[in-house]
């Protein structure tokens, strides 16, 4: 038996080397188009900071202007993602990360509230498409035991945008009133702007659509990866491929209704930090943008230490809904604890973590029922659709601020979203997938089908009966 596993071993051995190198090349380039892609997203957040006075909009219309990325983003999601298998991801990526780039320099020229959430309305709908992508992207390269790793990482562009977002747009917004006859808010758009039209161009010199397109893999490289994930995909058991089937799956539009009470935390936090952290005592914009850091880089530690626990115990149902849970005791925390600046950051700190956090692990549960066409558009479904609540959440924090003169209530209404994510997961989600025998097996690398059934067969003998 030593002899038959021996050799099983090695080729486990070698694909997960492959898979480290992939992951080297592709993974940093794409967490970073996704970190100017948030930060050109909430970079209106600091821009709020004055924007609002220079063109006399109420807390109310900034909401809605803030909320309109998302109403291009549902309506565009779909179409982009099955353009993606179309086309491939080099293609996708650039024409989004370009057109995202020059709507976010456009938003400098705003005058008047049509054209903010016109161009509000232009940003979601050519950011559409990333995320999903993103998710389908990996499916291509990664197999379900390393996934949620992957995903996490690409999740961490959010914090990590808070993080290097946060401090540069206070700078900028600190730095730069007046220069040539410009706003601060009109330099913030400008600057953070042209880094997404240089990133788009690069991306064709950067990504492969496919492991067998990839010139900087070998031959042997490519064939390990392509069994491997054959035999990954053989293990996930049946799964739904049409996309028709994918618009009328319940399961479908259940992960939808979740990730909209998910994900409604992160563009709260996104577009009102720099507000909240304003409303606990701190004036100047650099210090803003400096304390903005603080719960990103936390945000980064939390998401690291849960997808790798995730993909370690293949447990997915748990490690999404605590943290929704810790998301919807510091929203509370923020509003109950107002007057008590340091109370009121640790809760500032414990939400933002939260629902950035639970996504590696939710993110797990589409490819278990999807795959082809139904993947490509079944994801797109869940993240537009489930995203639109980035567009309710800002919009109803500003509206009940304009109402009340507070954050906090609008706060609570989002951390009741975040509780009833919490409640669905736990009450309709499996705790671990149908992958966990992967694991298990020897067989992780095999690069034949006859090393496969070889190492299956060697497996099943060692099974109790």
């Amino acid at each position: 038996m030593a002899q038959v596993l021996a050799p099983a071993h090695h080729l486990a051995s070698e694909t997960e080397a492959v898979y480290d190198r992939i992951a080297l090349r592709i993974m940093p380039f794409l967490v970073l188009l996704f970190v100017v892609a948030w930060v050109d997203r909430v970079n209106l957040g600091f821009a709020r900071l004055q924007m609002v006075k220079d063109l006399g909009f109420s807390d109310a219309a900034y909401g809605f202007g803030a909320g309109m990325f998302y109403v291009g983003y549902l309506l565009f999601e779909i179409p982009s993602n099955l353009l993606l298998e179309r086309i491939g991801a080099r293609k996708t990526f650039a024409r989004i990360t370009i057109l995202w780039g020059l709507t976010s320099m456009a938003t400098m020229l705003v005058k008047s509230a049509v054209w903010f959430y016109l161009l509000r309305f232009l940003l979601g709908a050519f950011e559409a498409g990333l995320l999903p992508g993103a998710i389908l992207y990996l499916t291509y390269w990664f197999p379900a035991r390393r996934r949620a790793r992957m995903v996490g990482l690409f999740l961490a562009a959010i914090p990590i945008a808070g993080i290097i977002g946060g401090p540069l747009s206070g700078l900028i917004m600190g730095s730069t009133s007046g220069r040539l006859g410009l706003a601060n808010w009109q330099w913030l758009f400008l600057l953070e702007g042209i880094p997404s039209v240089l990133l788009g161009l690069l991306t064709f010199a950067i990504f492969a659509d496919t492991p067998s397109s990839a010139g900087w893999l070998t031959e042997r490289e490519k064939r390990l990866v392509s069994a491997d994930l054959e035999a990954d995909n053989r293990d996930a058991g049946p799964r739904q491929h049409g996309f028709l089937r994918a618009l009328t799956s319940p399961q479908v539009w259940l992960l939808t209704a979740i990730q909209f009470c998910l994900t409604s935390a992160n563009p709260t936090f996104g577009f009102w930090t720099p507000t909240i952290i304003e409303g606990l005592g701190v004036k100047d914009n650099v210090t803003i943008g400096l304390l903005s850091a603080v719960p990103s880089i936390a945000s980064v530690l939390c998401l690291m230490a849960v997808s790798w626990n995730s993909d370690r115990t293949l447990e997915r149902r748990y490690h999404a809904a605590l943290p929704c849970l810790a998301c919807a005791a510091g929203l509370v925390s923020i509003g109950v604890f107002a007057n008590r600046p340091v109370i009121g950051f640790v809760g500032l700190i414990i939400g933002t973590l939260g629902p950035v956090s639970a996504g590696a692990a939710f993110w797990q549960f589409p490819p278990m029922l999807l795959a082809g066409s139904a993947a490509a558009g079944g994801i797109a479904l869940i993240n537009s659709v489930g995203s639109f609540s980035g567009s309710v959440a800002p919009f109803i924090v500003g509206w009940l601020r304009d109402m009340t003169g507070q954050t906090g209530p609008g706060l609570y209404v989002v951390a009741g979203l975040e509780a009833i994510a919490a409640v669905l997961i736990l009450r309709f989600l499996p705790s671990r997938g149908p992958l966990r025998s992967v694991l298990q097996q020897v067989s992780l690398g095999s690069a034949t089908s006859a090393d496969v059934v070889l190492v299956s067969q060697t497996s099943a003998q060692q099974r109790p009966l």
